[in-house]
């Protein structure tokens, strides 16, 4: 049998009624992207004829290796000692001046906790050149941090918590610090679910 991994989709749809594109980060746990197949279209009711934007996986972030590990009958196998490093995935929204659009820069960092992953998206490019000062045109304009759902900086999720139920129940992340880590492969362009 295959080895598991982490996958990380930027899924597309256009649901009936909308005039855009509409876009979702999704995680699950395979051997290949067909695996995700089932979780992937129940994650999203409703959506309409779903396709893969973009997709990665997830072998390193912040020089840990990512390594899934399957829970014993009896759950967790091996626990941490808190607080234990955690993959947490963010979704940073700004803005430019003229644009009309509301920017995103999707990470995954390694953190002890909430706070210290939140000061870490801070901390990027992205978050310091993609605000615009409050203006009779931009009120709110501040680059931000959005949760799963897209609004509230206090929400930040480990991503752990946001794997879809089944595979949290069956799996868990483990972090190993590694000093050979490489960065993960971006794969890029339109991919129908049907094409898997």
């Amino acid at each position: 049998m295959a080895e598991e991994k982490l996958f990380m989709l930027l899924l597309g749809c256009r649901p009936k009624g909308r005039n855009t594109e509409q876009h979702d980060v999704y995680f699950g746990i395979g051997s290949t992207l067909k695996d995700l197949l089932p979780g992937i279209k129940a994650s999203w009711p409703g959506a309409g004829e779903i396709h893969i934007d973009a997709w990665r996986m997830v072998t390193a972030a912040d020089g840990y290796s990512i390594n899934i590990q399957k829970r014993s009958a009896a759950g967790n196998s091996t626990p941490h000692p808190a607080p234990a490093p955690q993959l947490f995935f963010i979704n940073l929204g700004g803005y430019r001046q003229n644009e009309f659009d509301e920017f995103h820069y999707k990470i995954l960092v390694v953190a002890d906790t909430l706070e210290e992953a939140k000061a870490q998206a801070k901390r990027t490019a992205f978050f310091k050149h993609n605000g615009l000062p409050n203006s009779a045109t931009a009120r709110n304009a501040v680059a931000h941090i959005d949760d799963k759902f897209g609004v509230d900086v206090d929400d930040l999720f480990a991503v752990k918590d946001i794997l879809p139920a089944a595979l949290k129940e069956q799996y868990r992340i483990e972090l190993l610090p590694s000093a050979a880590t490489k960065e993960d492969e971006i794969h890029l362009g339109y991919l129908r679910l049907v094409n898997l």
